[in-house]
């Protein structure tokens, strides 16, 4: 069991069950919010300052979801571990951060770099309690051999909620590959959880485990992306994916092809250079894959058949970094993907998102976003009909880091600034991919990033903005040392 630390925010020591919205009377009285009684307070638009690193992504998804009237939200903290917080939006609280468990990859062996690799992931059972995902990147020697891909450091590991919407205590448990990096969890309609990652570093297979019993225990991992040495070239076939749910029994992925140079015979080194973009689904009932015209796929997919039946774009000498999809109210899939020059490196061009759809025909693709302000941009959208697409995007405005919604209403074929939510000077932002079930004025988790420190301050930005919390219960313990 994980006793966790109280952090000096985290409302004394009586435990607090935010789902059933059990408050000690000291920080809740009456109704009304923590914030509206005590005007006096110094307020912050940030409700955490320990973020650690690159302590969000896209890819590690869902970072919170709402639930009962309350987001729990998750990032990479002090030593890499996970924290989790919740905000009450009927009784404007926060309760935490908690750290939820121990992380491999955090510096305390020495390495003086941050891995980045394990941020958390979080998903909510039927039974109410909550899971993280988290501290995986690829495995390490001391864990064995990685018979589906080769190894790198850390251990995927999962924490699971001692008690249903309680986010004070968590307990580590066994039951997941130690070798999986990019976790990505979904539930199904009937609470089947499915745990999606890359079974080891980059030169290994994409695999999902099944859960049948709340997380409880999962199924060996499944193969679904196949790496395997090319004879053309000095390099392996390797991915990376994002999957999200889809309509009924449904998952969809979509993925992009990462060339994994043999580093010094080439004199390339190692690189993150990816192509393309590919879409796919998976009948979690028949167990059958199918590409977007309904053609059943031969699994696990290997990268020539890949390139035949699940090619959405063919982007030639261009890099990619895959995002997310999401279904219209005609059941087809959109797309959003980052495309540039090489998206590896601080120069070297434009690393822009581009919205993709399939109109039944064909892939329709954009152009970039917001090429008219900016040369980067991340982020996550939301769609309804056809033709309204709404992407919330981390750019650069000049020197301003900022967060913003951009808006189509031609379906992707251009797209205004529609609304501002955020915006630091002489800073840049990680973001996350849309919270699970998200209220509006919680979307998605932001950090602010600083050359100058590897503390980042951590943001629940919605349509309004950022919720706020007092500047006390902001302020958190962010001396390394400290933990265990």
């Amino acid at each position: 069991m994980l006793k966790l630390n109280n952090l000096k925010n985290n409302f004394l020591k009586p435990l607090l069950t935010v789902g059933s919205l059990i408050i000690i009377s000291i920080v809740m009285s009456g109704c009304g919010s923590v914030i509206a009684e005590k005007p006096n307070e110094t307020i912050v638009d940030y409700f955490a300052d320990n973020g650690t690193g690159n302590p969000l992504a896209v890819v590690q998804h869902p970072a919170g979801e709402y639930h009962n009237g309350v987001t729990y939200v998750s990032y990479q903290g002090p030593f890499e571990d996970p924290y989790v917080a919740a905000y009450n939006h009927k009784t404007e609280t926060w309760v935490g951060p908690f750290r939820a468990g121990t992380s491999e990859l955090g510096r305390r062996d020495g390495r003086t770099k941050f891995d980045n690799h394990g941020k958390p992931t979080v998903l909510i059972d039927d039974a109410g309690y909550i899971h993280i995902f988290y501290g995986g990147h690829g495995g390490d020697k001391h864990h064995g051999k990685n018979l589906l891909g080769n190894i790198h450091h850390g251990a995927n590991k999962h924490s699971i909620s001692k008690r249903p919407l309680d986010i004070t205590e968590w307990e580590e448990v066994d039951n997941i590959s130690v070798f999986g990096t990019y976790n990505q969890a979904i539930k199904m309609d009937n609470g089947d959880i499915y745990l999606f990652y890359r079974h080891g570093a980059h030169r290994s297979d994409w695999v999902y485990q099944k859960s049948t019993d709340n997380g409880r225990t999962f199924a060996e991992p499944e193969s679904f992306l196949k790496h395997k040495r090319r004879t053309d070239i000095k390099a392996m076939d390797s991915w990376y994916a994002w999957v999200g749910k889809g309509s009924g029994d449904e998952i969809m992925v979509t993925f992009d092809y990462h060339i994994c140079w043999d580093g010094k015979a080439t004199k390339r080194g190692h690189t993150t250079e990816r192509h393309d973009a590919h879409y796919m689904t998976f009948n979690t009932k028949t167990g059958e894959w199918k590409n977007v015209r309904g053609e059943t796929l031969t699994m696990p997919l290997h990268r020539e058949d890949a390139e035949k039946q699940t090619l959405v774009l063919d982007t030639g000498n261009d890099w990619t970094f895959n995002g997310t999809t999401y279904l219209d109210t005609d059941g087809y899939p959109h797309i959003a993907t980052n495309i540039g020059k090489d998206l590896g490196a601080k120069t070297g061009g434009p690393k822009l998102t581009h919205h993709i759809r399939w109109d039944g025909k064909e892939w329709l693709v954009s152009d970039a976003i917001n090429s008219a302000r900016s040369t980067i941009s991340r982020g996550d959208f939301v769609v309804t009909e056809p033709n309204d697409v709404q992407f919330i995007l981390s750019d650069e405005d000049g020197s301003d880091g900022v967060i913003a919604w951009w808006q189509s209403k031609d379906g992707g074929k251009s797209f205004t600034n529609k609304k501002e939510l955020l915006r630091r000077n002489k800073a840049t932002f990680a973001i996350t991919s849309m919270i699970k079930n998200a209220h509006p004025d919680a979307r998605v988790i932001v950090a602010e990033k600083s050359r100058n420190t590897p503390h980042r301050k951590i943001y629940l930005v919605g349509d309004n903005g950022p919720i706020k919390r007092e500047l006390k219960d902001a302020t958190l313990e962010k001396d390394q040392s400290t933990f265990n």
